[in-house]
């Protein structure tokens, strides 16, 4: 076997593979030693791979609803098919994939779970090994006799598929026993043909073998006997539980799987999953969850390159599993980008491939309310902005008319919250008749700028006569915004996704289900009066976070609103969608030797301790130097006192105190809470640096009198919001006059600071001309570009 891996160009990889194989047998009876000693031991120390320990006791008979119950499986079968095992030559093991794969058995084996592997690859790592005796066998004199260019075109002939398993069973299972022995873990090899199922007696010798190494910790490793199988005869297979013929590594891995009561079958291919048309064609989907009786909105192609079976033999048999009482996913196991953690991934309850489950959702998937928004919002952008703005007046109406039911609602929430969430989180969560009130207004507001907002011509140019452009806005098109405990933000955001004409996704936290839903109901009801329902969805699913970002091809720009964590997992999770906002909110007050004493103390206090979980309150306060020791500097530790501030001393302030409170243990934090950094600057120039250092360009404040030195701080403080002489709350969208805002952005492109209607617009180009061609522009050409700009039609700013 070790001379196929060097023929075959892997050279390094023999180089590491020998020792392992060296030490397999008495590595192999080691490690059956200390099972044998220990008997079924629940806890264990390995060196090289993480132990985690996870609740893993189910009553086998029932398949998994849901993606996130498969972390709770206990029994697991891997399938790895042909294409995943073999190279693209079909000639040798995909040896990288192949160490990566046995690396997350061993990480699920080692967690406690009992893990078992169904696997091909005999045949063509066989191929590679009698292909090579073929040429060896050749004698040097035949060679050389036969004359070089001879040689080169000498003919393999074709290999039988029974003698190419016969030659690779033997050097497959070695692979597999040195692999899995760097992981402390023993496997088995176990080959079965049909006979091994229907036969009672053989059935339960096999059974009763399977248990017995699942009982000592170990992991078999189990094929058809291809050397001696027979070819696979028509019969009345997968119609029921109780048959099934083995006639290839699918129906083997289902058949297994059936029998063992395993818990979760994972068969790797070499597609993302199912799709309901072959893979590659235009219009093909990868189908998220499959359910029984779909199988008639699926078209399926042709089998893989390599293998027995194709994807329709690989559904029947998931179908047949998933009728034993086994949860099924089907997974891409080649793509290098995930194959490294697709098993892993699958048992975390990630939205990988395609999982086969008998419960049916009531409402609509997660797509298909992605479809649903992207077409409803298209419908909403041709509105008449009359129309429109129609439909966020009477949702306004609506916040108000319905007040007691919305309040009811909220008033569950927070009941179910009590002891769960913190008081900040408590005050977001909780709605009020004077929020609903304010809300009401801001729509209303909403209503009003929106007349002018789609389709409004930004710039006009005659490129030349009877060949004029313009630029228009237009919606960027579907939105996801993600929030926490803010059930207000659900009708402030609707509105300006109507306003703007986009299509909308919305997930809301958990704790305010109640109050999402029936405002959800509300938006939708203000939608009907225009024929647009399906342009706002609310995704009720078991969807993560992590998971809708994956969705690039439905969501166009996602925004979140929540905490600093909420954001940087999102931002970290989106891959192919931007991300608007910010992921913290470390807004700076600088009080200059010129402030006036009267505001300081006031801006500070509204600042920092009017809302203190705000996103836009107050977390370090710079004071000059030379306001150390001042009736001013006192007025405002007094008031701090009074309002029960926890105080942190930045590393200069600290240094100017006998006995100071406790130091700041980053001068970036963001505390969201009654707490606050005090550090002390010695001029304007130096509060800026800090800011830049320090700040997540937010919104910064400077109190002062002198105009001079606010000026030169406006200007050169590189913050989305910066204010002179004002508390830092107004950093806001309604305070701001949008009416609302879907987030605080602190990014440099598109849109920046509160983010209302124009933040969710993007523009178009309109080319409209008279059999225009570019040739008639060229050198020798009948026409000369005029690029003349022309007047643009006047904003409606009633």
């Amino acid at each position: 076997m070790l001379r196929q891996v060097c023929c075959s160009g892997f050279q390094p990889f023999r180089q590491r593979l020998l020792p392992w194989l060296q030490s397999t047998a008495l590595s192999r009876s080691r490690a059956t030693d200390r099972v044998q000693s220990s008997a079924i031991r629940h806890v264990r120390s390995w060196s090289n791979i993480p132990f985690i320990t996870v609740p893993l006791s189910r009553t086998h008979g029932k398949s998994f609803a849901h993606r996130s119950e498969l972390k709770h499986a206990k029994r697991i079968v891997v399938k790895l098919g042909s294409a995943v095992v073999t190279r693209g030559d079909e000639c040798g093991l995909a040896l990288g994939r192949l160490a990566s794969i046995v690396e997350q058995v061993s990480v699920l084996q080692n967690q406690g779970r009992e893990m078992m592997l169904v696997t091909s690859g005999a045949v063509a790592f066989g191929k590679q090994r009698l292909r090579h005796e073929i040429l060896l066998s050749q004698s040097v004199r035949q060679a050389l006799h036969s004359g070089q260019n001879q040689l080169k075109e000498m003919a393999i002939p074709v290999l039988e598929a029974r003698a190419c398993a016969a030659a690779g069973q033997s050097g497959l299972m070695a692979l597999y026993e040195a692999m899995f022995t760097q992981y402390s873990i023993c496997a088995a090899q176990i080959l079965v043909t049909n006979l091994d199922f229907h036969d009672e007696q053989k059935r339960r010798n096999l059974n009763g073998t399977l248990h017995e190494l699942l009982r000592m910790n170990i992991v078999p490793i189990v094929n058809t006997n291809d050397a001696v199988v027979p070819p696979a005869e028509p019969n009345s297979d997968l119609q029921g539980v109780n048959v099934i013929s083995v006639k290839d590594n699918d129906s083997l891995a289902a058949r297994l799987a059936v029998e063992m009561k395993t818990d979760l079958l994972i068969v790797l291919s070499d597609v993302e999953g199912l799709f309901d048309s072959p893979p590659g064609s235009d219009d093909a989907k990868l189908i998220d969850i499959f359910y029984p009786g779909d199988q008639q909105s699926v078209t399926f192609g042709t089998k893989s390159r390599v293998g027995m079976g194709g994807m329709e033999a690989k559904v029947k048999a998931a179908l047949w599993a998933l009728q034993g009482g086994t949860s099924v996913v089907i997974a891409n196991g080649t793509h290098p980008k995930v194959s490294g953690h697709v098993i892993t991934d699958i048992v975390e309850g990630k939205k990988v491939g395609t999982f086969f489950s008998e419960v049916k959702p009531a409402g609509p998937t997660v797509e298909q309310q992605g479809e649903m928004a992207r077409s409803g919002g298209r419908m909403l952008a041709t509105l008449e902005p009359e129309q429109r703005a129609e439909i966020i007046h009477h949702l306004a109406d609506l916040l108000t008319d319905q007040r007691e039911e919305i309040l009811l609602a909220n008033k569950k929430d927070l009941e179910e919250a009590e002891g769960r969430l913190a008081a900040p989180l408590l005050k977001r969560l909780s709605l009020s008749t004077s929020k609903l009130n304010s809300l009401a207004i801001g729509l209303r507001q909403i209503a009003a700028s929106s007349q002018d907002s789609v389709g409004r011509v930004l710039r006009r140019t005659r490129i030349a006569k009877n060949l004029e452009l313009e630029q228009v806005t237009v919606p960027i098109g579907v939105l996801l915004v993600i929030f926490e405990s803010r059930p207000d933000c659900l009708p402030q955001v609707a509105a300006l996704a109507i306003a703007s004409g986009n299509g909308l996704l919305l997930k809301g936290g958990k704790e305010a289900t109640h109050s999402n839903r029936i405002l959800h109901l509300l938006a939708q009801e203000a939608l009907s009066i225009h024929g647009v329902k399906e342009a706002i969805q609310l995704v009720n699913t078991r969807e993560e976070v992590e998971d809708l970002c994956r969705l690039d091809k439905m969501i166009d720009l996602i925004i979140p609103r929540g905490s600093s964590q909420l954001v940087r997992d999102i931002q970290k999770a989106a891959k192919g969608i931007p991300v608007m906002g910010h992921s913290e909110g470390i807004c700076h007050m600088y009080v200059d030797s010129e402030a006036s004493v009267d505001k300081v103390t006031r801006l500070v206090r509204d600042s920092k301790c009017e809302y203190p979980a705000a996103c836009n309150a107050l977390e370090t306060l710079l004071i000059h130097r030379d306001l150390l020791r001042t009736p001013l500097f006192d007025q405002i530790i007094d008031m701090l006192r009074v309002e029960q501030v926890k105080i942190h001393a930045g590393p200069k302030f600290a240094s100017y105190l006998t006995f100071s409170p406790s130091e700041v243990k980053s001068l970036r934090t963001e505390y969201g809470d009654l707490e606050l950094c005090i550090e002390v600057v010695d001029s304007v120039q130096e509060a800026i640096d800090h800011i830049h250092k320090y700040g997540s360009s937010h919104t910064d404040v400077i109190v002062t009198e002198n105009e001079k030195t606010a000026e030169f701080f406006l200007q050169h403080v590189d913050s989305a919001c910066v204010f002179w002489n004002a508390s830092t709350r107004f950093s806001d969208g309604y305070r701001f006059g949008l009416g609302a805002e879907v987030g605080i952005s602190t990014s440099r492109i598109h849109a920046r600071g509160p983010v209302g209607l124009e933040g969710l617009l993007t523009t178009k180009w309109l080319l409209r001309g008279q059999d225009h061609v570019v040739s008639d522009f060229s050198e020798h050409g009948s026409l000369k570009y005029l690029h003349e700009n022309l007047p643009v039609p006047q904003r409606n700013t009633n």
